[in-house]
């Protein structure tokens, strides 16, 4: 018991310490409140990507794998959720500079993974939502949908290491070491390269 309540102490603390240290940033006083909104989003969205590998491959103590996957599920829909809201919102504050990011145009390198990002976290979630309807292979829709979420958590780390914004650095750096180690786990317990081998 113990053990379970550190283990989640630990991960309330890194989930909310990032966002809770975001909002003291002293770059808020320069901006808007609805590219703050915009800048919100992304920090949760990022906060959130920690969960999946964690509910994803049942590391979490206390949950059955039922509500594990369960859990999962309801993650990845709030994260789609939070990155249409990211986009919205920038979109509102500056629609040139969201059409070049969503047409790959723009210069910024940290825009170009962002999108690379954005773009897998939707196909990933249309995969997870046509699932029966495609009637794939349990072994090839764990591979397809790992490979995606591997883009997805590839693409927004970059894009938040490249962004000198309102995430403290440190804790950036943190999270995003904890989310890569998290992702790290489970591919090197799934195997997907074993299950394409064998299919």
């Amino acid at each position: 018991m113990a053990r379970t309540i550190l283990i989640w102490a630990a991960l309330a603390v890194a989930l909310v310490l990032p966002v809770a240290i975001a909002a003291t940033s002293p770059q808020l006083a320069w901006r808007g409140p609805v590219y703050i909104a915009a800048g919100f989003a992304g920090v949760t969205a990022m906060s959130l990507l920690l969960l999946q590998p964690l509910l994803a491959g049942g590391y979490l103590p206390g949950l059955t794998p039922r509500r594990a996957r369960r859990l999962h599920a309801w993650t990845g829909a709030g994260l789609v959720t939070l990155v249409i809201l990211h986009v919205a919102l920038l979109w509102v504050t500056s629609p040139p500079d969201v059409i070049d990011v969503l047409l790959f145009r723009s210069p910024t390198p940290f825009s170009v993974w962002g999108a690379v990002a954005m773009w897998a976290t939707f196909a990933a979630g249309l995969l997870a939502t046509l699932r029966r309807k495609l009637r794939l292979r349990p072994a090839t829709w764990r591979v397809a949908h790992l490979a995606l979420t591997s883009i997805v958590i590839i693409g927004s780390i970059v894009h938040a290491m490249q962004i000198e914004g309102t995430m403290e650095t440190v804790s950036k750096i943190i999270l995003c070491a904890l989310v890569l180690a998290a992702t790290v786990k489970i591919l090197a317990d799934v195997r997907p390269w074993s299950i394409l081998a064998r299919h």
